[in-house]
């Protein structure tokens, strides 16, 4: 079983102060460390949801440690407010979300995440409506184009969109995709020519961007006076719609707070031990009524 190191665990517990009897909703449970620390804080209950069915048996066993202080529901945490109250619960004292790809995505060449090893082009998290293969071929070059822009911010996306479908015949694997990606593109630093691409192909698979502005509106309307949100993310795009939906929801709604005035970053240790935390930014908002 590959391990998953939960990211910035300390600081998610610290912003996010399980206290006795209360409710948390974990909405990205993957091999459920927050949820298990969360458990071992405080005598609380925890509801936690993945769109991965590949984390069953990561919440089978927490199920069995921890009884009916723990529910898990297979869903997209979007759909938070239903996910609660299967549970009969109508509203959580705290939520935290880690919008990273877990070790274990990472690791299963068969899922396609990682340009490190020859894997099936598909990128899907779970409940999906098509994988990143399907896109591609369903595509326009121009479509493909402004995708790999919008959502990779790659300035190259026109070069690279317009080469890989000129060699669609010859796409296996991730492995051909990055070499297609990397023969159009010069490596600059220590990135890979091909992660911008990559990126922007999973989160428009997984549709990740909307799934978080409706997660975030639907969680501060659930969440009970003293409750925190906690949100861990580790590029641009999700920092910056966390980062104005906060400042909005504060600046129009004076029972919410913001908490962290700016991120919170991983510390040296930690990144030097998870290199993955290096680029992940945590931010906290609090209701305060």
């Amino acid at each position: 079983m590959i391990e998953h190191i939960p990211v910035m665990l300390n600081e998610v517990l610290q912003f996010l102060d399980p206290q006795d009897n209360k409710v948390y909703f974990d909405g990205t449970f993957g091999g459920g460390g927050y949820t298990q620390a969360i458990l071992n804080k405080s005598d609380c209950s925890v509801v936690a949801c993945d769109r991965d069915e590949h984390v069953f048996q990561y919440a089978d066993e927490i199920k069995q440690k921890y009884g009916d202080k723990f529910h898990f529901s297979h869903s997209k945490f979007s759909e938070i407010k239903k996910v609660i109250n299967k549970f009969s619960y109508s509203s959580v004292d705290g939520i935290v979300l880690d919008l990273g790809v877990s070790n274990f995505q990472l690791a299963d060449a068969s899922r396609g995440f990682s340009f490190k090893s020859a894997g099936n082009i598909d990128m899907s998290m779970g409940l999906c409506h098509e994988n990143a293969f399907d896109l591609i071929r369903r595509c326009t070059e121009e479509q493909l184009a402004n995708i790999i822009y919008e959502f990779g911010e790659e300035r190259f996306s026109r070069r690279i969109a317009k080469r890989i479908k000129e060699n669609l015949k010859q796409l296996k694997t991730t492995e051909d995709l990055a070499n297609v990606i990397r023969a159009c593109v010069r490596k600059q630093g220590k990135i890979d020519p091909a992660t911008k691409t990559f990126q922007a192909l999973r989160i428009y698979v997984n549709n990740e961007l909307d799934e978080l502005r409706a997660v975030l509106q639907e969680a501060a309307d659930l969440l009970n006076p003293g409750g925190r949100i906690v949100v861990v993310s580790f590029h641009s795009l999700e920092d910056r719609i966390v980062k104005l939906f906060f400042r909005e929801i504060s600046d129009t709604n004076p029972k919410f707070k913001i908490v962290t005035k700016k991120p919170i970053v991983p510390t040296e240790n930690e990144v030097a031990i998870n290199p993955k935390s290096r680029s992940a930014k945590l931010r906290c908002l609090e209701n305060e009524a």
